[in-house]
């Protein structure tokens, strides 16, 4: 039995001030609990891909397998490239609010139909 204490390790903390990115501390905190849960995630993803690839090349899968697996060059590239894409579609909210910003307000619908009702 190891005597690592993975409850212990989870609550370890970075030395230094930790960094604030909002103003309001909850949504910190909820930005930090969703960007861990997207590395959860991406790791889940990382690892099925793998027990896929060797499910299709070997027709079985042990865990040996799964923890020596090594991509291919191109299978990296595909990887990565899943990657960029879960990670734009978990995060594009801030990126249209960031392109919001620099494009200026739009109108709403509604503001559009009221300025299309007006008969001024």
């Amino acid at each position: 039995m190891s005597d690592i204490d993975p409850l212990k390790l989870a609550g370890a903390k970075a030395k230094g001030k930790r960094p604030w990115f909002f103003e309001d501390a909850d949504v910190e905190r909820v930005m930090n609990i969703t960007l861990a849960l997207m590395q959860e995630v991406a790791v889940v993803r990382e690892r099925l891909d793998t027990v896929e690839r060797l499910l299709e090349r070997d027709g079985a899968v042990t865990r040996e397998a799964i923890e020596s697996y090594t991509p291919s060059k191109s299978e990296a590239d595909e990887r990565g490239l899943m990657m960029q894409e879960y990670i734009a579609r978990c995060l594009r909210i801030l990126q249209q609010d960031r392109e919001a910003l620099t494009r200026g307000k739009e109108a709403s619908s509604e503001e559009v139909a009221d300025e299309f009702a007006r008969t001024d």
